[in-house]
């Protein structure tokens, strides 16, 4: 399936100012402005996937096209990338609308709080109203997904999956616990040292250390990937790191409770980002809710290695609402 995919599924890279940000968003599927689609043509959903931290969406894009060819090819698929993960090559057109606000109207637009209205002005400014959601988060991406579904009730979100998720006690995690005082008390000296000893490489031993590193890793990638070596992009990285360890603490219980019919929460057995035992608790808070634990021992970074196991489970999980939203498409039954 991966080579079929890879030849056959067309994936269309932006570079949008969004907040007055540079965004890289990676588009899967023919449709690159949903606004040009001819009412009749458009299709009727959207499925949105916000990344974890760090935001590079290329690494998402395996994924992604899975889940495009599960899905039987009906609905667009784009990953967004975090504001400030992501700097435009020197050739690339950067797009712009009249309707993106400044960045200067976001407080803190690097922050966490700053990722969640970086993604709900993208939603707002690039789909169209009546187009119905499907967001995916995963890791922080959950976190930021809980956040749009509680500042945003308009949007048609029909399905939230949280693959996952990092929504509390994020310190208090065994790897939170060893990324606390590295993001917290000692971010600035990895400031320095990244610009120190990054900064002055020419573009093509970046890019040439970077290529070397993801092969012997064997991950995948189509797109540029030099953003994991740019120092401006790795201190955003590690800015927005410090604030979930700090901010990431109370589980949302009122969110969810709202909007518990929508969510798809996703475990890891082996996850020390949010262990087995934040599983355990938010099962008993919410016995009713569809809370998952892995039993396929995928790791926290499922996008490297497992990303078609996840496509299959997601395309699985969807099959009701996306029939409902293909009878209506083939159907009669005019948009209202």
């Amino acid at each position: 399936m991966d080579s079929s995919i890879k030849e056959e599924v067309p994936v269309h890279e932006e570079f949008i100012l969004c907040c007055g940000v540079e965004t890289q968003v990676l588009k899967c599927g023919p449709w690159t402005n949903l606004f040009n689609e001819q009412r009749a043509n458009r299709p009727k959903l959207l499925i949105f996937i916000i990344t974890g931290n760090p935001g590079f969406c290329s690494f998402y894009v395996p994924f992604a096209k899975a889940l495009y060819s599960l899905t039987n090819r009906r609905f667009p698929i784009w990953v967004i990338s975090h504001a400030g993960h992501a700097l435009a090559p020197k050739d690339k057109k950067i797009l712009t609308t009249s309707d993106d606000s400044n960045a200067q109207e976001i407080k803190d637009i690097y922050g966490l709080q700053g990722q969640v209205e970086h993604k709900l002005a993208f939603l707002r400014t690039h789909v169209p109203k009546e187009m119905k959601l499907v967001v995916i988060g995963h890791s922080i991406g959950c976190y930021i997904s809980l956040e749009i579904l509680k500042l945003a009730p308009e949007l048609p979100i029909i399905r939230s999956f949280l693959l996952f998720p990092t929504i509390e006690r994020l310190s208090e995690s065994p790897n939170g616990r060893i990324a606390t005082p590295l993001l917290c008390w000692l971010r600035y000296a990895l400031y320095v040292f990244g610009y120190l000893l990054l900064k002055p490489w020419p573009e093509k031993i970046r890019s040439l250390i970077t290529r070397i590193g993801l092969q012997m890793m064997n991950v995948q990638y189509e797109f540029s990937v030099l953003n994991i070596l740019e120092p401006f992009c790795l201190a955003n990285v590690v800015y927005l790191g410090g604030q979930e360890m700090m901010k990431v603490v109370e589980r949302d219980n009122e969110t969810i409770r709202a909007h518990l019919s929508k969510l798809t929460f996703y475990y890891g057995t082996m996850d020390a980002w949010c262990p087995r035992k934040y599983y355990e608790d938010i099962k008993k808070d919410f016995p009713e809710g569809d809370i998952r634990l892995c039993e396929k021992k995928l790791p926290h970074a499922f996008i490297i290695h497992f990303y078609g196991e996840m496509a299959g489970m997601i395309a699985d999980w969807l099959k009701d609402d996306l029939s409902k939203i293909e009878a209506l498409t083939h159907g009669s039954v005019p948009d209202s």
